[in-house]
């Protein structure tokens, strides 16, 4: 039953980002956090304060404003004091310039007591580095800004 619910706020959460909203998956944070892209790349980085994870969250609207996650599983193991949750997904965006672009990737977070300690973000980087680029020769610096971090 515990799993259960919590595939169902992780896909609450999918659906808020989809939505353009990132307050929900901001209020699902522990006060102590890590949210991490991997990457080298203007999305990557770690970051540990709602702050600077709200900066992240905007410039990923501004960059990809359409996002949008299909989730193809989520899979969740442990105990309310200890659980981690792997989303599997495929994304598409029209990017800032407005060429579609489809990426793939996972999600893992561990919670504790329904709050999120950690967020790794796991994107197929390669796509996502084809993207950024494209955007910024399309003239959307941000693509290649340093990233927001802690």
């Amino acid at each position: 039953m515990y799993h259960a619910i919590v595939r169902s706020r992780v896909k609450a959460l999918f659906a808020a980002v989809n939505r353009g909203d990132a307050e929900p998956v901001l209020r699902a944070f522990a006060r102590r956090f890590e949210h991490v892209f991997l990457g080298h790349a203007a999305l990557g980085g770690v970051r540990t304060t709602i702050i600077s994870t709200r900066r992240w969250y905007e410039r990923l609207y501004r960059l990809l404003p359409d996002i949008h996650f299909d989730l193809r599983r989520i899979s969740v193991s442990g105990t309310p004091w200890n659980t981690i949750v792997v989303a599997e997904w495929d994304e598409t965006n029209s990017g800032a310039d407005g060429v579609l672009a489809r990426n793939s990737g996972l999600h893992v977070m561990q919670l504790s007591w329904g709050r999120a300690t950690r967020l790794v973000i796991c994107p197929d980087t390669t796509g996502l580095k084809e993207t950024l680029d494209r955007l910024a020769a399309a003239g959307w610096v941000e693509a290649h800004a340093t990233p927001i971090v802690d």
